[in-house]
């Protein structure tokens, strides 16, 4: 029986706040003396170098960072899931695999459908991309700018004169090898995410109780609280933000069809990556979809803008509001300014997490910082 509870006491994914594990190395010594100068001088040099060094560690491997913040978001944004089944009895690797395999399979499905139509829209946008060319050229606009200041004659010459020139032969070779390495390294980074979100999903349990015991005894069971209400938040609103994203992408390919806009699919998809950034990333796609319908005609242009403004409202007043409802819940100002510097820092990934995150800090200053400052 002894034997058994030094187990349960030294096993890190028991997160009682009053089990405190013995030492396993020895007893503790006698703390140094902080207050001698030549102490407190010393451990400051090493803390600027360390600071310095893991600030250039960090510039040096963001890629990665990149990487396991994401594949962390997913397997958040998932937890929701593998929780609720979870309680419904299911053992939690089952649940995971279950998951998983739902989730391999759904993107597997939409791959191997909407990537034929994107291939062949694709090529049929390419071979298109002259007429366009043709129609923009010969617009009236074009040619009286074009007799003003002679357009056409200084581009043809500034192409002969690239064309014939050996370091740009070289830098088109480059582009080359530089998009099968950006294919490559993509197809790379996707099994890397999912490698690591099948990792952090596993793991995450007795990841959370090891760093909840990282706080003093006595705060052990706030510090649960607060970051099991973080975590949880972080996972509502990535799925929420998916699925609201996916929402968008679904309605923009069957209105397209219906309108009769050529590459439908690629246009979908569009603007459902464009959805994935929160507050002003489905109004950048609808701009970036409406211009390309400018190509077709004016009044295809117009009908598009028309629903997107019409469905902007539906998703503000009816989509977010019931799919976000249980996620963050962010001042307006806080989650632009959060979304802008997320998208700066970090592209789509930054923009998507940035809300999350500053909910996070809010909730950290509501029940720690204000609460504190409210005692002195």
């Amino acid at each position: 029986m002894q034997g058994e509870e030094s187990a349960v006491r030294n096993d890190p994914s028991v997160a009682d706040p009053d089990v405190v594990p013995p030492p396993q190395l020895g007893q503790l010594g006698v703390p140094f003396n902080a207050s001698n100068p030549l102490y407190f001088g010393f451990v400051g040099a090493i803390g600027v170098l360390l600071a310095i060094g893991l600030w250039h560690l960090v510039s040096q491997v963001s890629g990665v960072i990149t990487l396991i913040v994401g594949a962390l978001f997913i397997a958040l944004g998932l937890e929701p899931i593998i929780a609720w089944l979870a309680r419904h009895k299911i053992p939690r690797p089952l649940a995971i695999v279950l998951v998983d395999l739902i989730l391999i399979g759904a993107v597997a499905a939409f791959i191997s459908s909407i990537v034929p139509t994107i291939v062949q829209q694709s090529t049929a946008l390419v071979n298109a991309t002259p007429d366009y060319v043709n129609t923009i050229i010969n617009s009236q606009f074009i040619q009286d700018m074009n007799a003003k200041f002679h357009l056409a004659d200084k581009i043809t010459g500034e192409v002969q004169e690239k064309l014939g020139d050996a370091k740009t032969i070289s830098a088109v070779l480059g582009g080359v090898f530089g998009v099968g390495k950006a294919v490559v390294s993509g197809v790379f980074s996707v099994v890397t995410i999912l490698v690591l979100t099948l990792y952090f999903q596993a793991s995450l349990p007795v990841t959370k109780a090891w760093i909840y015991r990282l706080a003093p005894r006595s705060r052990r069971t706030r510090t649960r609280l607060i970051g099991d209400q973080i975590t949880n938040n972080i996972g509502r609103y990535v799925s929420g933000q998916v699925i609201i994203a996916s929402i968008n992408g679904v309605c923009c390919y069957f209105m397209l069809l219906i309108v009769g806009v050529p590459f439908p699919a690629i246009l979908a998809v569009v603007a459902a990556l464009f959805g994935l950034i929160p507050l002003i990333g489905a109004t950048i796609g609808a701009i970036i979809i409406v211009v390309v319908t400018l190509f077709q005609s004016w009044s295809t242009a117009l009908v598009v803008l028309i629903y997107y403004v019409l469905y902007q409202q539906f998703e503000n007043y009816v989509i977010q509001p019931r799919v976000m409802a249980r996620a963050v819940s962010v001042s307006g100002s806080v989650a632009v300014i959060a979304a802008l510097c997320g998208g700066a820092l970090a592209g789509v990934l930054g923009a998507l997490v940035a809300i999350p995150v500053a909910a996070a800090i809010i909730l950290i200053i509501r029940e720690v910082l204000i609460p504190r400052q409210d005692r002195l």
